[in-house]
């Protein structure tokens, strides 16, 4: 579909049944697309218009926005025939969307098989790799040929997810023993042992337990396009495959950036979230903000003294103020994507600090300078004039600068250590709240300076 809105208002306008018959023929990803533009119950009766598999095919995308509101607005029992089609992972995430006991209610309506696996999947948290992995893999004995395992795929390749590696098991103990990769499967001689395709290497694994991040960090680490789940036996629960680490990176980042903004995570797109949930999400984080803020007019009010006695410090507050925040904003944000890649850990910190404080200094000296540089000017040039002290005034916002700037990177740096060292997400240090942090700081900075070097003369 060329212009997804145009076929989503055109998709609008007709009955289930012809606009089911309008997108059979599209690809599931256009499908997605236009149904995300529908009312879920309207993508509901489309959904249920459409064959089987055809459906199963749409729902297994992650994209698809409130696929759980679409499955409740579906009977039962096309609903349990959905969900045993969808792939585990895929079907997990949707269940656990749903509220009892709805959900029960379609799990008992499944067949014992599904319903065990998906019970095991929604055991594990959602934020761990068991939550994520999908238990549609192949798996073979470690005694079989290479042609006996090339026919076991053609075999079941219908009814798995994908088949990136074959796994290998001890054929006593069902431990994982190797990973074998197709490619090297189709290369390699049809009577030999399947082994003798294997790398030779001990297979990359990871713990049911172990976080998204975790699984992301070992696929991109050694290249892999999936990555086995094993019990701490050895035994192969599932797979994360490239695909499920994509689609919880996006989400991941999505969440990270609403936060970051002083907003707390949307769980639904912008535009279906209601007006009422969109005041909770961000009323909360304003407030605190606000409340924040105060502490910067109480400082003022602390040097109101000086205020009346040097109007002209109050002409460099805002450029203060706004430099501080800037940097501690700079190091929140580099700080927080390096430990979400696990490029730092917690132990890491006194080397950041480390490495910030003389970063801060000299950044805040290059603020500093500039900021003396422009006084000079404007004092030489006659665009202001900042009195008979104004050399004294350079000296006084090129110092504060200095400490400011230093403090602000120090701050926005191990923020989100504490953050983390406490058990909470560091993407919460907001670019907002480390402002707001500086602001109250940075004033108390400037007028410290200011009462330092202007003492005698303006103050």
């Amino acid at each position: 579909m060329n212009d997804i809105d145009t076929a989503s208002d055109v998709v609008a306008a007709l009955d289930p049944a012809a606009a089911a018959d309008r997108l059979l023929s599209e690809r599931a990803p256009d499908v997605v697309e236009v149904l995300n533009g529908q009312d879920p119950a309207f993508a509901a009766r489309i959904l249920a218009h459409l064959p089987l598999d055809r459906a199963v095919e749409i729902l297994d995308q992650p994209e698809l926005d409130s696929a759980s509101e679409i499955l409740a607005a579906i009977s039962p029992d096309h609903t349990a025939a959905l969900l045993t089609g969808m792939s585990a992972d895929r079907a997990a995430d949707v269940l656990r969307e749903l509220e009892e006991p709805h959900r029960s209610g379609l799990l008992a309506l499944l067949e014992p098989e599904s319903r065990d696996m998906l019970r095991r999947l929604l055991a594990y948290p959602e934020d761990t790799a068991g939550a994520i992995m999908t238990t549609e893999f192949v798996s073979v004995p470690a005694t079989w040929t290479i042609a006996e395992v090339l026919h076991h795929i053609r075999m079941v390749e219908r009814t798995r997810e994908t088949v990136y590696a074959v796994y290998v098991l001890d054929p006593v103990r069902h431990t994982l023993t190797d990973a074998v990769s197709l490619r090297r499967l189709i290369a390699g001689d049809p009577h030999a042992n399947v082994l003798t395709a294997a790398p030779g290497r001990k297979p990359v694994a990871v713990s049911p337990m172990a976080s998204r991040d975790e699984a992301t960090r070992v696929i991109a680490k050694y290249n892999l396009l999936a990555v086995p789940v094993v019990d701490p036996k050895g035994h192969v629960l599932g797979i994360v495959t490239v695909d499920d680490v994509i689609d919880a990176i996006v989400r991941r980042s999505t969440e990270e950036v609403q936060r970051f903004g002083g907003v707390e995570a949307l769980d639904e797109p912008y535009l279906r979230i209601g007006f009422w949930e969109m005041i909770r999400k961000r009323a909360g984080w304003l407030c605190v903000l606000f409340l924040s803020e105060m502490l910067t007019a109480s400082a003022m009010q602390t040097f109101e003294a000086e205020l009346e006695k040097a109007i002209v410090l109050t002409l460099f507050i805002p450029l203060i103020m706004s430099s501080g925040g800037n940097s501690g904003s700079q190091a929140t944000s580099l700080l927080i994507r390096a430990l979400a890649l696990g490029e730092l850990r917690l132990r890491d910190w006194w080397r950041v600090a480390l490495r910030e404080l003389p970063t801060g200094l000299v950044l805040g000296a290059t603020l500093g300078a500039i900021g003396l540089l422009r006084i000079t000017l404007w004092q030489q040039l006659g665009f202001y004039d900042y009195g008979e002290h104004w050399v004294l005034v350079g000296l006084t916002v090129a110092t504060a600068l200095v400490g400011i700037v230093t403090f602000g990177s120090m701050a926005g740096s191990l923020l989100p250590f504490i953050l983390r060292g406490i058990g909470f997400d560091p993407a919460s240090a907001s670019a907002p709240f480390v402002a707001t942090l500086v602001d109250v700081t940075g004033l108390v900075i400037y007028f410290g300076v200011a009462a330092f070097i202007l003492r005698g003369t303006l103050l």
